[in-house]
């Protein structure tokens, strides 16, 4: 996701977002909470939404209350929603091909709380939205990752031909 970013945002935020993010993955997540607060306080609520989707991804990660982690997920697709609806084409396709991660973290997060239905809903957009990744190393994970949460949520790929809903439509 950074990598995307960073060629649309010159600015460096992507950058630090990725250095911050290789701290979480060493395993210092409390410092990586306190960091990525603090970028995302320097870009603000109204800075680039592709900036915070970004960080709101990454934030949703390093929460200990799944209830905090939905949050931030929801921030995140939000800001996305809005890199779409109103930005150049680049950063509106980047916003688009951002759409299955976050439908998925979404339906983690509601499989988490007990709320199986509203994790189902979005492992349907998820699924809809999967038509957008590459065929390569992140889109293929991502869709792992999808039929991973499926098959705990006892699902399993929609037929051809079921109706699909758009991406970013409306989020339970």
């Amino acid at each position: 996701m950074v990598e995307r970013q960073e060629r649309a945002a010159p600015d460096g935020v992507p950058t630090r977002i990725g250095q911050v993010v290789m701290l979480h993955h060493g395993g210092d997540r409390e410092e990586a909470r306190r960091r990525l607060l603090d970028l995302w306080t320097e870009v603000g609520q109204d800075g680039d939404p592709l900036h915070r989707c970004t960080l709101a991804h990454y934030l949703a990660d390093t929460q200990d209350d799944p209830t905090d982690e939905l949050a931030w997920d929801l921030r995140a697709l939000s800001a996305a929603q809005e890199a779409a609806a109103g930005r150049p084409d680049g950063d509106r396709d980047a916003a688009r091909g951002l759409y299955p991660s976050l439908h998925l973290n979404l339906a983690a997060d509601y499989a988490k709380l007990g709320r199986p239905d509203a994790a189902r809903s979005q492992l349907r957009r998820a699924r809809g939205a999967a038509a957008a990744l590459a065929d390569d190393g992140y889109g293929d994970g991502v869709r792992a990752a999808i039929s991973e949460l499926a098959r705990r949520l006892g699902e399993t790929a929609p037929p051809d031909g079921e109706p699909r809903e758009p991406p970013g439509h409306d989020h339970s």
